[in-house]
């Protein structure tokens, strides 16, 4: 069997050990050689970060996040050790680890170690699909001529670049397409590298669970449920027209998966579909002025997002979670896409008097979709407000002095509330 050292890149027959360097760090299989399209995510990666840049935090549990209010954005491996995972309330993940070290996100820093690795990927393949900053799918099809090795020996090169320019380590799935990719890549965290063939594929996922299909959250798991799917076994004894009937264009999906297909390309242009920024507060409040404040500082940064990607959006979405966890949400949609605060500023805090007095509100949000290229947005201005222009003016000549000076060079009154 087709065997290859993690650590020195030596090919060899399967054994145990790499004989020529003597590491146990061996990853084995029939079609090693031939699979080229992989799953990269990074271990636990915005903790590795602060662990990397603040070495006194090595051996200690640390949880990247809000406060008590908030929930976990990231737990290192001694944080999950107790049961801490991401996105679980900050409370209940105190209580179970008591001695963690809380750090507020260093979203700067996250971005400039992402973009490191993704120069990195970007010397193995042009064919990157970026998920978020720390995981991305590759195409390495057709590369082993230009590098001269196999995709498996490139992904294991990549991982131990990581771990010794970054200080960051990486978790790897290799398999025939991205379902399975993605799949392998969770087998074996963290320092994985797993291998999911074509020969195998049915026999691998004959018994697990459907939760392994990336995009099955709580609410579709309850359907699956409800109609006594919970395997991939349960799956395949669906006719496709059924699954269909029963779950629209998820059961065609489904129907696919359960036989380990997937003909998604990994595509690097796949478009944004929205742009948005919230925030879960310390203590519920109902305080309009603080409320106002923090909505105008979400509409900045999502303004300021979309002005770096060059693009603007037509609907503006109003997000407010009520201290029973009940959720409210409106939307509405613009007569020309906006990139502007002032304009998302103005029209979600019309959605939200809309609601009127709903609260105390545990977490606020706002975002935009339907998006679209900046160059057909912000065109025509609005005959019932006439300082519409001149507030346009004013916030490009602050966008200016900001990219200038820096962010806090000019300021709202308004973003201090």
């Amino acid at each position: 069997m087709p065997s290859l050292c993690r650590d020195c890149f030596a090919p060899f027959s399967e054994a145990k050990r790499c004989p020529s360097c003597g590491s146990p760090r061996v990853v084995s299989h029939e079609e090693l050689n031939t699979l080229s399209i992989a799953h990269m995510d990074c271990d636990a990666f915005y903790a590795s970060v602060e662990k990397r840049d603040n070495p006194s935090l090595q051996n200690k549990p640390v949880i990247i996040g809000g406060g008590r209010r908030g929930v976990v954005s990231t737990a290192c491996y001694v944080a999950r050790i107790r049961g801490v995972t991401s996105a679980m309330p900050m409370f209940k993940a105190l209580k179970l680890c008591p001695d963690a070290v809380i750090i507020k996100p260093r979203m700067e820093a996250y971005v400039e170690a992402s973009r490191a690795i993704r120069r990195m990927m970007e010397r193995l393949t042009p064919d990157i699909e970026p998920l978020s900053l720390d995981e991305a799918f590759m195409d390495l099809s057709g590369t082993a001529r230009l590098h001269g090795a196999p995709p498996a020996v490139m992904l294991a090169r990549l991982v131990k670049q990581m771990q010794s320019e970054l200080g960051l380590s990486g978790s790897i799935g290799l398999s025939h397409n991205k379902f399975l990719a993605k799949v392998a890549s969770d087998l074996d965290k963290p320092h994985g590298f797993s291998v999911i063939g074509k020969a195998e594929t049915d026999s691998f996922l004959k018994d697990k669970p459907v939760r392994l299909i990336w995009g099955v959250g709580a609410a579709a798991q309850m359907s699956l449920d409800k109609a006594g799917i919970r395997t991939f076994s349960d799956l395949l004894r669906w006719e496709r027209t059924d699954l269909i009937a029963r779950f629209g264009s998820m059961g065609d999906r489904l129907w696919h998966l359960a036989r380990g297909e997937d003909r998604r390309r990994v595509s690097a242009h796949t478009p944004m579909k929205s742009i948005s920024n919230e925030t879960t507060f310390y203590e519920d409040t109902s305080d309009p002025d603080l409320l106002d404040g923090h909505l105008w500082r979400m509409a900045e940064k999502v303004a300021d997002r979309a002005k770096a990607k060059h693009l603007a959006g037509r609907v503006v979405t109003l997000k407010l979670k009520r201290s029973d966890h009940s959720l409210l949400s409106r939307r509405i949609s613009l007569r020309d896409g906006t990139q502007l605060a002032d304009t998302i500023y103005r029209t979600a805090s019309s959605l939200f008097h809309q609601v009127g007095d709903q609260g105390p509100y545990r977490l606020l949000g706002c975002g935009l979709s339907d998006l679209i290229s900046e160059d057909v947005a912000d065109l025509s201005a609005d005959l019932l407000d006439p300082k519409a222009k001149q507030r346009t003016a004013a916030e490009r000549a602050t966008d200016e002095i900001r990219e200038r000076f820096g962010t806090d060079a000019i300021l709202k009154g308004r973003s201090l509330r």
